[in-house]
């Protein structure tokens, strides 16, 4: 039997799992705005479609963020531009004018960080061509960090670049690019380094500004 409720606007199915082992009852909600009771053998169906109803607002608040996710999700930025995304059976990635179309087998957090490798590296050595300075070509890393769009490791000879930068306009992936370059000639940012930077980034106040200041 499948059981149903309406709460509020949001009208969820309801999906029991009872284990041995469990003790407690939890709620989750999960993508497709469904709810999901994990319970024991003794929590009758009709026990927890009560228990569901007693905590209506707590449930409610669960599913109003879960769609706000969905919703967030369903928007993908990528090189500055926003995608509608939309999931299919073609086996690759399609990039149109305003939607990304991608295979609903693809994961796309791996997609993206292989874009990454490809376009980062691309970008790195263009900057590397430009940099005024002769200095030694850097090793390039890629992963997601939460405070820093760069990172330079002097003595190793190696920058790691964020890869929320795929999600951003190439001025800044340059900009940071540059940066971080920068910092193999001076480790601090002391006038010297700034002027280095605008050598080639004449506007990286600009950049840096809307960078700091990206959600």
């Amino acid at each position: 039997m499948i059981m149903k409720i309406k709460l509020n606007n949001f009208e969820s199915e309801i999906f029991i799992t009872r284990k041995r082992t469990n003790k407690n009852t939890y709620i989750r909600i999960k993508e497709d705005l469904n709810i999901y009771v994990t319970t024991n053998y003794f929590t009758s169906d009709k026990n927890i479609f009560c228990l569901i109803q007693d905590n209506k607002s707590s449930v409610l608040k669960m599913l109003e963020k879960q769609l706000k996710k969905n919703q967030k999700e369903a928007i993908f930025t990528y090189l500055g531009k926003k995608y509608s995304l939309v999931y299919t059976n073609l086996k690759t990635v399609t990039i149109l004018e305003d939607k990304l179309l991608i295979d609903k087998e693809i994961d796309l957090n791996k997609w993206l960080l292989k874009q990454a490798q490809i376009i980062f590296q691309d970008q790195l050595y263009k900057m590397y061509q430009i940099f005024p300075l002769k200095i030694p070509y850097p090793s390039l890393t890629i992963r997601k960090m939460k405070t820093r769009w760069g990172v330079c490791n002097i003595k190793a000879k190696k920058i790691t670049l964020n890869l929320e930068l795929i999600k951003k306009d190439l001025k800044y992936l340059d900009y940071v690019i540059i940066h971080e370059l920068s910092h193999l000639i001076y480790p601090n940012h002391q006038k010297e380094f700034w002027l280095l930077v605008s050598q080639t980034i004449p506007n990286y106040k600009e950049l840096r500004k809307e960078l700091n200041s990206y959600e």
